[in-house]
C-alpha cells in the first residue's frame, strides 16, 4: 500500500529547515501552492545547494541561532543525502507580500521564511513537518509532481 501526494523539490539548506520546523513559510515568485491548501506535500531534497547565504544571517541574526545551533541543523537536514523525498508537510494558505510591507511584521515574516527580500513574492504557510522513516530515491522535479509513498516510509 502507498500514499500519492504532491512533491516538491527544495535546495537545501531550506528542505532540512522545513522539516526541521524552522522555516514555516515557503516563498515563490508565483503562487506555485496556492491550490495545495489543506493538503500534504512531500518534500523532496534536490541535489543542489541554495544559491546564496541570506539563510544564515536570519539564522544567526534575528532567530538568535548559535553556530553550533545552525551546524547541528545543517547536519540534520543532511541525514539522508540528496535526490530524495525526505518527509512530509501540511500547507496553509498563500498569499501574496505586499511591496509596502516593513517593520516587525515583514521581520517575522522573514524569519519564519529563513529569507529576506519577500516583498511581492508569495508566501504559503507550512505546517506539522515529519521526516519519513526512511528516504525514498526519486529525481527532483521541476514545479510541482507526485510521488507514491509507500506506508511503511510514513512517520
Amino acid at each position: 500500500m502507498a500514499v500519492q501526494v504532491w512533491c516538491l523539490s527544495f535546495r537545501q539548506p531550506y528542505a532540512g529547515l522545513v522539516l526541521d520546523g524552522v522555516k514555516t513559510v515557503e516563498s515563490r515568485w508565483r503562487p506555485l501552492l496556492g491550490a495545495l491548501e489543506n493538503q500534504t506535500l512531500a518534500v523532496h531534497i534536490a541535489q543542489r545547494d541554495w544559491d546564496g547565504d541570506e539563510w544564515q544571517a536570519v539564522l544567526s541574526g534575528p532567530l538568535g541561532l548559535t553556530p553550533p545551533q545552525i551546524q547541528a541543523l545543517l547536519q540534520s537536514g543532511e541525514r539522508f543525502g540528496r535526490g530524495v523525498v525526505a518527509g512530509l508537510v501540511d500547507v496553509g494558505g498563500t498569499w501574496q507580500c505586499p511591496p509596502s510591507l516593513q517593520g516587525a511584521e515583514l521581520q517575522e515574516l522573514e524569519r519564519s521564511a529563513a529569507l529576506i527580500g519577500l516583498q511581492e513574492k508569495h508566501l504559503t504557510r507550512l505546517s506539522n513537518p515529519r521526516w519519513l522513516k526512511a528516504p525514498l530515491s526519486a529525481r527532483g522535479g521541476r514545479d510541482l509532481w507526485t510521488v507514491e509513498i509507500p506506508a511503511e516510509l510514513l512517520p
